[in-house]
């Protein structure tokens, strides 16, 4: 006889573990993976976001709350644009908000950093001028809960705006390319002459614990953390049903998102730190130059469904 299925209150918890636990493990490391930066160029790319999620407009805001702000990219590099006046961080990882307290302390910055889940915000009605985030709603179990309260806490009038969601077919597309790297792996470490990955050596990351078993768990809670990919029409319906209104959902990122995923595949089966510096500047700029031809080709004449990231606005009436 098969057990009853667990209440989705379990399940929702589950996940929401996990995803503590993934980025309290990935939080030390997650800047240099990623290779964020709060210099000039990341604060043109996080503008241009924004200003794409917009439809092509970058007001002003006053207070503004990041959901998932993890270490800090958005917030901090929208505070050194001028895009935003005072800033609130919150995300389920403290691990993550102590990396981005330290970010925002070596740059000079004023940002709040509060612990708190997506559905369980704590902060009063209409506190937010702008509610955003970045990468972040696939992660929520709960996106009605989430959603309503993203719309309670923003004031009348007030924007939303979350950038980088995975898409439901740019993901299945990106799997091409994850799949081709992975089998060409083992010749390009040769022709780079690049050690393989070592758990525990170079890449290992030691958790507080002091074990050095780290990158291992964090492969086994990343099935567990990514609960969504997107189709446009999903999250234009969250939107409304939280009472919000303008609602508008974009593509990004279709060549640049496929080059990108197969160096980063080709990448997670080496030492990193043994990787040739021309290597680096051939995938930064290589993903730069591919990221021009989508925003100037691609994105204005395909289907959002198409590509890899969804961008999402709205504003709640005033």
């Amino acid at each position: 006889m098969m057990p009853p299925p667990m209440p989705a209150s379990t399940t929702s918890d589950r996940v929401k573990r996990a995803n503590a636990r993934y980025h309290d493990l990935a939080a030390a490391t997650y800047d240099a993976k990623w290779g964020i930066a709060y210099n000039a160029l990341a604060q043109r790319q996080t503008v241009g976001k924004l200003r794409r999620a917009l439809g092509g407009s970058t007001p002003r805001f006053g207070r503004s709350l990041e959901v998932g702000a993890g270490t800090g990219y958005f917030t901090l590099n929208l505070l050194r644009a001028g895009v935003i006046e005072e800033a609130v961080a919150t995300d389920i990882s403290p691990g993550m908000l102590h990396v981005l307290a330290s970010s925002a302390a070596e740059l000079g910055l004023d940002v709040e950093t509060v612990p708190s889940q997506a559905s369980d915000l704590s902060f009063p009605d209409g506190s937010f001028d702008l509610v955003f985030g970045h990468a972040v709603l696939h992660h929520l179990p709960d996106l009605d809960a989430a959603f309503a309260e993203l719309a309670r806490v923003l004031r009348p009038g007030g924007t939303v705006a979350f950038c980088g969601e995975p898409s439901h077919h740019g993901d299945r597309l990106a799997a091409v390319p994850k799949r081709a790297a992975t089998l060409a792996a083992p010749t390009w470490r040769r022709i780079l002459r690049a050690p393989p990955r070592r758990n525990g050596g170079a890449n290992g990351v030691v958790d507080g614990s002091g074990h050095r078993d780290a990158p291992r768990e964090e492969e086994r809670l990343e099935r567990t953390v990514d609960v969504h990919a997107f189709r446009p029409d999903d999250l234009v319906d969250h939107a409304r049903r939280a009472g919000l209104s303008d609602v508008r959902v974009t593509g990004e990122e279709l060549t640049a998102s496929w080059f990108g995923w197969a160096n980063r595949t080709l990448e997670s089966t080496a030492a990193r730190d043994e990787l040739p510096w021309l290597w680096y500047q051939w995938a930064y700029r290589g993903y730069l130059t591919l990221q021009r031809l989508d925003r100037a080709v691609l994105e204005p004449r395909l289907p959002a469904t198409v590509f890899y990231n969804l961008l999402l606005s709205a504003r709640k009436p005033a």
